[in-house]
Formats: C-alpha cells, structure tokens, sequence
C-alpha cells in the first residue's frame, strides 16, 4: 500500500490512480494526512478493500510529506561506516548517535529551498521510517510490525551552523526551514522484498554524490526502533531518518556545498525520488 499527501489531503495511490481517501471512505476517515497514523490498523483493513475511485487529478508539486506534523523527529546519526570515516568519527558499536530535527522543518517532495545566508548547506539522503503503531520497549524481532511505512528523505544540514561554537548544534543546524523533505509517498513494508536491502542515493544537477544501499546500515531499521523505544515511547506518526551513506559535501576535498540554482534529486528503490532547487 502506498498513501500520500497531496495538497494537504489524504490519498491512497491505487492501480488506476491516487484515491481521496475522505471522499471515498465517505468522511469515515478525514482529509488530514497526519491523523490516519492514530488510526491505522483501522485505515489498513479499510484500504485493503477500499472502492477504487473516483481518481483524483494530482500535481506532483503538491506531494507533501506523508507525516507533514510529526509529534517526534528522531534523526540517526554515523549509521553507514564509510560516511562515519569522511565524518573523521570512529564507527558506533553498541548504541547509534541519535539527535532531532524540529518539526517545523518538515517538507514535502517538490519544490525550492531557501539557502542560509553565508551558509555551507550539504545533502544527506536518507530512509526515513513513520511509526504506525505505538511502540515501547519494543523487541527487535517485532520492530517492523510498529512501522507504518517508509519514505525517502533528506537530512539537509547547514555545516558553519553545525560546528558553532563550544559544542555542535545538530539539531538546529538541521532544522532550518523545508531542511527536512519526506515524500513522495509512504510505502508499507509487505511492498517490499526485502525492506532492509534497497538502494539508495542522490544526485546534483544530474552528477551521483551518494549512492549505496540500506542493508549497509550499521543499525537496521528493527535496532533502531528497539533501542529508540528502549527509552523514549514512539507515538504513531512519529518520524525516523535512519542515517546518510557516504559522499556528502562536508566529507569532500575540497568540500562542496550547496549552492543557489543546484537541484538536488534523492531517491531509494521501491519507493521513489525528491526533487528540490535550491535558492538565495
């Protein structure tokens, strides 16, 4: 199953075309996106024999984030061992680095992105997995069951921002505003083969930064959520990057950053791309 976002309103991406989940479900489920999560073992069973139309028309520059108002952003930080080398950190044994990105920075698929004045923006193409179910000490082994879907994302990071002053601001400096695109849809896991394996990647102005694939995660998607919710209780909704392979601009000699007039495709087998320009 894959739902999305588009213009603000719910829809499920059927054979023939995207369905307004509220018009065809006959308001049993409303239009906001966000609020399927409280309900989803529900919207599952009702989308498995959901009607199949009418199709509704839809703009690609309209797909938001699947999960636009998250309650948490967890962010996993070191995850592949090569970008952990660029990064000049030693790989992570027991636990992952995790940080947050606020909610506020949370975009769709499409669309430009403003630059930081005098800033070093670099890309982080990531997986990001949306909570389905709430999970609390979660077992590994039941990991995949608490998840709603998964989602392409960018981990966008303002580096002069990031190691400012006497200790590093992640959070902030990955909070800035559209620094965290989810889309184009989320697609649940029985969709997928083999949902820890898909390749993953991105792309500047046509040229490939980044590409790889996620069973190279140092701590797959079910070690996430176990050690995650090992401590803080995930809510449905709630939103995870799972971390960014190796060639971003900070791990480069020289560095290279972002910069105005550059389009920044990120993708992830099986689930599909972002597109963004970025601006002054």
């Amino acid at each position: 199953m894959r739902i999305a976002n588009v213009g603000g309103r719910l829809v499920l991406m059927g054979p023939d075309g995207p369905v307004d989940v509220e018009r065809a479900s006959a308001g049993h489920f409303v239009a906001d996106p966000q609020t399927v999560y409280d309900r989803w073992d529900e919207f599952v069973d009702w989308a498995a024999g959901a009607p199949e139309g009418p199709v509704v028309p839809v703009d690609e520059d309209l797909f938001g984030s699947p999960s636009p108002r998250p309650g948490q952003v967890f962010a996993i930080g070191l995850n592949y061992s090569e970008h952990a080398a660029e990064s000049g950190f030693e790989v992570p044994d027991t636990d992952p680095p995790v940080f947050t990105k606020f909610p506020a920075c949370i975009t769709g698929a499409r669309g430009d992105i403003r630059l930081p004045p005098g800033g070093n923006t670099d890309w982080e193409v990531e997986l990001v997995v949306v909570i389905g179910r709430p999970a609390f000490e979660v077992a590994r082994q039941e990991a995949w069951s608490h998840v709603a879907g998964l989602s392409v994302g960018q981990d966008l990071s303002e580096r002069k921002s990031q190691m400012a002053g006497s200790s590093p601001q992640f959070s902030l400096a990955k909070s800035f505003p559209r620094f965290g695109p989810i889309g184009p849809w989320l697609v649940t896991p029985d969709e997928f083969d083999d949902p820890d394996n898909l390749s993953i990647g991105a792309s500047i102005n046509g040229e490939t930064v980044q590409c790889s694939r996620t069973d190279q995660l140092i701590f797959d998607v079910p070690t996430i959520v176990e050690k995650l919710s090992a401590v803080v209780p995930l809510a449905p909704g709630d939103v995870v990057f799972t971390g960014t392979p190796a060639g971003v601009g900070m791990g480069r000699t020289p560095p290279r950053w972002l910069v105005e007039g550059d389009e920044l495709v990120s993708y992830i087998e099986g689930i599909g791309e972002l597109r963004h320009r970025f601006v002054s």
